[in-house]
């Protein structure tokens, strides 16, 4: 049976900054007849890291595989972290959820209707508030109630899970249940949540009541790599909305949902368009 082929690929990489990268990969998709589309490097002064995003097309189908091969003399020498990704498949994603939905359904809206390079295989939760409507758009629905004692069990069933559907990425939609740092680690780079303020502030419970007592002037939420260190992983997107004092603290949760749903849906579609790369205890987001 014939391997499947294609013509369209991402490779991204990370690698102490020196001369001749872009070189290399460049000179090494024109000796392929690949012709690159898009290209989009970075060079912290801090980190003495470089970063680069680079999509090109291949004059004639080729296999990941193959491709990954071809590339895999140009890096050697350059002591890199990369992969090779195929655009022509969209990412795989398992999604978690508790009993809040507004971030659940606006993923879900998005995905039906085209605007998310992603494929929803499963959502999971720990109660049945989204079943009907998760099952209504045709995705499974998983129902794992978390205990302290059960806790362990729901965590590698959700990694078999994810396995089993060959899923790329978990996304916490507003799921209200702490990692433990086991699955964190399983995770790591693949799981993204979204956490309702601009972090670090007001992080606990009520946290538009907070806002409203202390008479903030901007509200926002953060999309966020999941780490063991709550609410500190690697930040990927924030958005905000300017406020003021007639704002009532229901009026900020209202406007504050908003910002969480389209904070963690732009965080998603970057991270499936390999547009993200991990820089220490930051990103580097490529637009």
């Amino acid at each position: 049976m014939p391997c499947d082929t294609s013509s369209d690929f991402i490779v991204t990489l990370s690698c102490p900054d020196r001369v001749g990268i872009v070189a290399a990969i460049s000179s090494t998709l024109a000796e392929n007849d690949c012709t690159i589309v898009e290209s989009q490097q970075y060079a912290d002064p801090d980190t003495r890291q470089f970063f680069m995003r680079v999509r090109f097309l291949s004059a004639e189908p080729r296999s990941l595989d193959d491709m990954r091969e071809r590339l895999g003399a140009a890096v050697a020498d350059f002591d890199m972290t990369w992969d090779l990704h195929d655009t022509t498949a969209p990412m795989k994603v398992v999604v978690m959820v508790s009993k809040q939905g507004h971030v659940l359904n606006h993923l879900l809206f998005r995905y039906r209707t085209g605007q998310l390079p992603v494929e929803i295989v499963a959502v999971v939760s720990n109660h049945t508030t989204w079943q009907d409507e998760v099952r209504w758009h045709g995705i499974d629905f998983h129902h794992l109630p978390v205990t302290p004692e059960t806790k362990r069990e729901a965590e590698q069933q959700v990694l078999a899970l994810m396995e089993e559907t060959g899923a790329e990425a978990l996304v916490l939609a507003r799921y209200m249940q702490i990692l433990s740092d086991e699955m964190c680690r399983a995770v790591h780079g693949r799981a993204i949540n979204i956490h309702h303020s601009l972090l670090p502030s007001f992080k606990g419970a009520r946290p538009y009541e907070q806002a409203h007592r202390r008479g903030v002037k901007v509200i926002g939420a953060t999309a966020h790599y999941v780490t063991a260190e709550l609410d500190e992983g690697p930040i990927i997107e924030q958005d905000f909305r300017r406020v003021d004092h007639r704002s009532s603290a229901a009026e900020l949760a209202h406007l504050g949902q908003d910002l969480e749903a389209r904070a963690l849906a732009h965080a998603l579609r970057a991270h499936a368009e390999h547009r993200v790369l991990l820089n220490g205890v930051k990103t580097v987001v490529f637009d």
